[in-house]
């Protein structure tokens, strides 16, 4: 046999060797960690069963709901089709929400998904992976009854603390961060499967390694994800590009220069990370068109490899539109409460540029037209900026902090309210008496906050990108539903116009606005969850057959 024959073996032998020593590591890999997992925390998870049928048991005696009351709800729930698993699934969920006490829009569907599942599993136990040490189960569950008027079941609610959260922190990652980050959820999910191993396993705020982890040691689990941003994205890349002042993200224009082309490349080989782990979830949901259109990018083509049998499909965010409908009425009366101020819901991050909405009003006030319109005949009072959001930390304290200091410097702190972590009673009031709803952030994944400003028939004025540009702030019923912008005079102008339309088209453009809102209620959220996590529910019915020798279905 020639020389070159003989090399072209033994390469053969060395790839085979190699390919089946690493079949050989992730087994024993899987094998060992996986069983280890299992092993430490059975006693936990007999635990956290028995004391959840206790309590469940506990309150069915206790509790003698109406026909009206909340807790009556779990007594109707529509009795399930063929074909799809039944309501007596027992089986544990894993929520992965590190942030679950945070109070905003992705906690609102974290727990509209808890709800959901309580309706529609009332068995289940949903446990909630979290790193909030300073808040308990009542204390969490009486803030998101005031926070968003949703009330749950609690018996069948376990939180499970983590000691690790730290790791997913930006501060902790000052450099290659959205790496370090990403590393940080996998220390972070092998902290929560160290507390319990779940049935199912959710992310609802977007670790993608966390998901690609738990499927790599505990493949029978089935894996789902609600993604609401992607961690990187193609407008992410192209911004790297783009001038700082057009207001395209915190790292607009920082890809120029040597710095800049490493940048570039370090972003490029993270979305191929990216792309690689996210190709392993078993189900993918996301909160609009403009996510499911970068994560199908994204993650698209390594799913198709892998044969995961469900799309990544769209499944809008739960937004109290009904609530808000009933509460503040639209009519030619209701325009005599509505006063000359412009709102802004959204938490007091940094991607969220308050800054942009700051220096648009004061450019607002200080335009000519605005300044005639100061001085209203109608005996209203003068523009009003009100900034609505929930604060997360010190760091978010020291955020409103700052931008107090800038409506200060701008000359317009007697125009500009700030109102940290409001109630819900709160957020209706001013909804009910503002002209306008302002959303500042560029490529915001959807806009629960936008959502709310139509339901309750104000002026939206967004940025021209993202969820709202594509499937909120649309033409409707022939007319527009609101203005778009990008820069502050952009942003002044819609102010402008917004306040300086008549009677009637104000009224019109509400009521459009309105119309548009009924696509996001909370019973259409309802509903798709409990579609896509019932595939959930039936892979892990399967996999039980499986483990006791029952041929799958």
């Amino acid at each position: 046999m020639s020389r070159i024959g003989v090399g072209l073996w033994r390469s053969i032998v060395t790839l085979l060797i190699i390919g089946l020593s690493t079949l050989i590591n992730k087994w024993l890999f899987q094998t060992t960690v996986g069983w280890y997992l299992r092993q430490k925390t059975a006693a936990r998870r007999e635990s956290i069963l028995t004391s959840v049928a206790a309590k469940s048991s506990e309150h069915r005696l206790s509790a003698r709901p109406s026909p009206k009351s909340e807790d009556g709800e779990w007594e109707k729930v529509e009795k399930p089709k063929e074909g799809e698993a039944d309501d007596e699934w027992d089986g544990i969920i894993g929520f992965f929400h590190p942030f679950c006490n945070a109070g905003g829009g992705g906690e609102r569907v974290l727990w509209a998904a808890i709800k959901a599942t309580q309706k529609r599993w009332p068995k289940a136990v949903c446990v909630v992976y979290t790193g909030d040490h300073d808040a308990d189960k009542d204390g969490m569950l009486e803030r998101v009854q005031n926070r968003f008027n949703i009330k749950l079941h609690p018996p069948t609610i376990v939180f499970l603390y983590l000691t690790s959260r730290h790791y997913v922190l930006s501060s902790t990652w000052p450099r290659f961060t959205l790496l370090g980050q990403s590393l940080g959820s996998i220390i972070l999910a092998y902290d929560a499967f160290s507390l319990l191993v779940p049935d199912i396993f959710i992310d609802t705020m977007g670790y993608a390694f966390a998901l690609a982890f738990s499927k790599f040691i505990f493949p029978s689990i089935p894996t789902g994800a609600y993604v609401h941003y992607p961690t990187i994205s193609t407008d992410m890349l192209g911004s790297l590009e783009t001038s700082p002042t057009l207001g395209r993200g915190l790292n607009a224009g920082t890809g120029r220069g040597l710095r800049g082309s490493v940048k570039k490349q370090y972003w490029r080989l993270f979305a191929y990370l990216y792309s690689y782990v996210g190709g392993s979830v078993d189900l993918v949901m996301t909160n609009s068109s403009w996510t499911a259109s970068h994560i199908r990018t994204l993650w698209g083509p390594v799913r198709a490899k892998r044969r995961k049998p469900s799309p990544v499909t769209v499944v809008f965010p739960p937004v109290a539109v009904d609530e808000i409908i009933r509460a503040i009425p639209l009519d030619g009366a209701s325009e005599k409460d509505r006063q000359p101020e412009i709102l802004s819901i959204a938490q007091f991050r940094p991607e969220k540029n308050h800054t942009l909405l700051l220096r648009s009003f004061a450019r607002f006030l200080r335009s000519s037209i605005s300044d005639k319109r100061t001085e209203r005949e109608d005996g209203k009072k003068p523009p009003h900026l009100i900034l609505i959001g929930s604060v997360r930390d010190a760091h978010d304290a020291t955020r409103v902090y700052d931008l107090r200091l800038l409506a200060h410097e701008l000359q317009i702190k007697s125009n500009v309210t700030f109102i940290t972590d409001a109630s819900w009673p709160t957020i209706l009031s001013h909804l009910r008496t503002a002209s306008i709803g302002a959303n500042c952030m560029w490529n915001e994944h959807f806009g629960i906050g936008v959502v709310e400003y139509q339901a309750a028939g104000l002026i939206s004025v967004v940025n021209d990108s993202g969820g709202p540009k594509l499937d909120i702030v649309i033409e409707w019923d022939g007319g527009e539903t609101g203005f778009k912008a990008s820069s502050e005079e952009e942003y002044a102008s819609a102010f402008q116009r917004a306040l300086g339309m008549g009677k009637d088209e104000t009224l019109g453009m509400r009521r459009r606005a309105r119309g548009r809102a009924g696509a996001f209620g909370e019973a259409d959220f309802e509903d798709a969850w409990v579609r896509e996590v019932g595939k959930l529910v039936e892979m892990e019915g399967q996999g039980r057959k499986v483990k006791r020798g029952v041929k799958p279905e």
